[in-house]
Parts: C-alpha cells; structure tokens; sequence
C-alpha cells in the first residue's frame, strides 16, 4: 500500500471511530454513567491501533483513586498510547482547549486545563486540588513541553504543589511513568528517526501529522514504575525530582534494550548517561 494510502485509511478510520462517540461521550458525562471513564479508554486502545501503534505495557497501572500518573512527553500521540492503558483525565496546557476537534476530544474527556502564567498558578492548583480530593486519576506531563524522545527535559515542580497539598486531606499516590517508542516495522527507532514521532519545538502539526500517518506499524513501551505516597516526600521539588529520575532512568533502559531496575521509592538514583546527552541532568524547576 502506498505511503497516501495508508494516510487515507488512517485518517478515515480514526475520523470514522472519534466522530460518532464525541456525542456518546457527551451524552455519558450528562448523565453521570461510570461509562464516561470507561469509554475514553476504549477509544483511544482502539485510535491507538488505527494509528499503527502497538502498545507493550511493563509494570503495574496503580487503581487507587487519587492517583497522579506522571509521565515524559514526546507527542501528541502519548495521549492515544497513555489513555488506552488508564482510566485517566489528562492535564493540559491551556492552548489545547483551543485546538479544532482535539479540544472538544480533551473536554469530553475532562481534561484539566492549566495556564502556566504565574498570576494563574493558585487556580491551577486548587483545580487539581479539587480534581485529586474527588478520588480523580490524573496523567501529568510535568515537562511542560513534549520532547525529542531520546531524554527527558527537567521536570516543572510548581504543579506538584498541588499534590503535597491534597495529600494532607487524602492519600495520594504518584507513580511515574516512561513512555518509549522503539521500533518502525520491527526495527529499532534510532535517534535520527524518532523525530518522525516525537513532535516538539516548532515543527508543523499538520505537517507532522500528515507524515506520521505514512509510517508502519510502531511499538511503544510504557512502563509503570514503583507508586510513591506524596506524604513520604519533603516538598515538592524532592517529588519531582525523585519522578524526574525514575522516569529518564526508564526511558534510557527502554531506548537501551536493558531491563530497568527497581528504584526504593525515597531514594534519587543516577541516571545512566545516554539519556543526559546533550544536557547535563536537571534538578526540578520551578515554572
């Protein structure tokens, strides 16, 4: 099958399975269905698919309410790859509640918005506050941005602040999360090539898309790494940066063909220095 061919089928698919349950998906959050969390998940194992992407998933998906998943981010795709996995909302940048279709997509999925303006910082927060007091699992790409897919860019601690203050009326729990695409058609993705998935800085949407949908059959790992209790960390910083660690030191594993080791949940390990290039290792930032 051609290369636009292949983009033809799916496109028409995707669009043929998202258009007609945007509707049902709104009808179910209307009238307060359990199936309003089902679905999404259904729906983006099946986009996910579509799309040629097959997932392998590693570790355990904590089931515990009041759960933040805490994840590297490498593409518009990580929301198809994450979603199908857990019964989950996502926090987003504010710019996506203005995006065509996808927006609406976020919205019926209760996606939480946030604004990274500092006036806006104490919203935010307290609409996580809020979201996690409910018993809410939340998916949180604390980069801030999404990445090239060979590293991890340093972690954003102002909306861990959030966590560390709805642990103190309920148990929280935060497992990290990395996220790795590795193979085209059974061959490993190299560096050069991993750019045909991972969409950052200033590329294209449009464009970019348009050309990921002419590739083959993709494998994606997502490894769930050992669940941490918010109450267990000083302050945020330390969870973000503990989250930091595990997370790149899972990604280099994955990219490496090696298993990854399990990390005691307080302990900040060193990460091994393929993933650090071209960047010394960060510590949490603010932002």
């Amino acid at each position: 099958m051609s290369a636009f061919l292949l983009r033809l089928r799916r496109l028409t698919l995707y669009l043929g399975l998202t258009l007609p349950l945007m509707p049902a998906q709104a009808v179910l959050l209307l009238l307060r269905s359990p199936w309003a969390a089902k679905l999404p998940r259904l729906y983006h194992a099946t986009a996910a698919r579509v799309l040629g992407f097959e997932v392998t998933v590693l570790g355990t998906p904590s089931t515990l309410p009041s759960t933040l998943f805490v994840a590297n981010h490498t593409s518009y795709v990580d929301i198809e790859i994450l979603g199908g996995v857990v019964e989950a909302s996502f926090v987003a940048k504010s710019e996506v509640a203005r995006w065509p279709m996808f927006g609406w997509l976020a919205r019926l999925q209760r996606t939480v918005f946030v604004d990274r303006r500092a006036h806006t910082t104490h919203r935010q927060r307290d609409v996580l506050i809020d979201r996690l007091k409910a018993g809410d699992r939340l998916i949180l790409f604390p980069e801030g941005t999404s990445d090239d897919g060979n590293r991890v860019l340093p972690f954003k601690s102002a909306l861990f602040a959030a966590v560390h203050a709805a642990h103190l009326d309920r148990p929280i729990t935060v497992q990290p999360v990395s996220v790795a695409y590795l193979r085209l058609d059974g061959i490993p993705i190299g560096r050069f090539h991993r750019p045909f998935f991972a969409w950052y800085g200033d590329m294209d949407l449009v464009t970019h898309l348009w050309a990921m949908l002419g590739l083959g059959h993709v494998n994606v790992t997502v490894e769930f790494h050992e669940p941490v209790k918010a109450e267990d960390f000083p302050s945020r910083k330390a969870l973000a940066e503990h989250c930091w660690h595990v997370v790149a030191a899972g990604l280099a594993a994955a990219l490496a063909g090696r298993p990854q080791p399990a990390y005691p949940a307080t302990t900040v390990q060193p990460v091994p220095a393929a993933v650090l290039a071209p960047t010394p290792a960060p510590a949490a930032v603010d932002g």
